[in-house]
């Protein structure tokens, strides 16, 4: 997971490498600079820059805490903190902003990022790459939302490393905007930051369309990123205060008509 700030601090590239890993860690909290008392919690996954984990207090974003593990500790900043009604509260994702080295440094150097098939039965499915028929990219099998984010694509296996927008994004896949297009077929690494967070996926461009998007079909997940994923969908779910200023305003033109 990235926050904006640490998006904007690595220059558009891809996000460095993240490990889902369980460490048991001290939390010490502060409020007005001054230490407010001390939390045993555990990580979820880790990262060059910190950590996601969990805390039973309500810890909002801008707020500092100390994170000790052995005889290492860092002051750390909390950059997203996941909604109170979301099937992750009580998670939070912390950057470290003081500290001579991160509390899991030899785990980050030891370790490699593992990927999950979307679809458990993904190497069993026929992909035929090169010969999806014009408009079969319409059926969806699950709803699609649009959503206000960015995207680093890099070609496996290749030198290509393409920026966009994210415009649209489903649980199998999604709508990316670019100036550089890719060819269908072709295999892909991808970072979509979105909602504050950033998930990271393996897939291939299935289609392009007017020369100014490309859809792209999820194959793998990295460990750790499925309830991220599932996080972001549950929250494009929910009803924009917009709707209900739309749905007001028809109910009242309806009513003066009636009248």
């Amino acid at each position: 997971m990235r926050s904006r700030k640490g998006a904007a601090r690595s220059g558009g590239t891809l996000v460095e490498k993240l490990i889902h890993l369980a460490l048991p860690v001290r939390l010490v909290h502060m409020e007005n600079g001054e230490r407010s008392g001390l939390e045993l919690a555990c990580t979820y996954d880790i990262h060059p820059h910190g950590a996601r984990l969990r805390s039973s207090r309500d810890l909002k974003v801008g707020d500092l805490v100390t994170v000790e593990r052995g005889r290492t500790k860092s002051v750390c900043e909390v950059v997203w903190a996941a909604a109170p009604d979301s099937p992750l509260r009580g998670q939070f994702t912390v950057e470290c902003v003081e500290g001579a080295r991160i509390p899991w440094e030899d785990e980050l150097r030891k370790m490699e990022e593992h990927y999950l098939p979307v679809i458990p039965d993904w190497p069993t499915r026929k992909r035929g790459m090169n010969a999806f028929p014009q408009g079969s990219h319409n059926r969806r099998r699950r709803p699609r939302f649009a959503v206000d984010g960015g995207a680093n694509l890099a070609e496996i296996g290749g030198q290509s490393c393409v920026e966009g927008r994210l415009e649209e994004i489903s649980e199998y896949g999604c709508l990316i905007s670019s100036g550089n297009l890719l060819t269908p077929g072709t295999g892909l690494r991808l970072v979509l930051n979105m909602c504050d967070v950033s998930i990271a996926l393996r897939g291939h461009v299935r289609y392009t369309a007017e020369r100014r998007a490309m859809g792209v079909e999820f194959q793998e997940i990295r460990q750790g990123d499925r309830p991220l994923l599932d996080y972001v969908l549950h929250q494009l779910k929910k009803p924009r205060v917009e709707d209900f200023a739309d749905l007001e305003v028809i109910t009242e033109h309806l009513a003066a008509v009636a009248g």
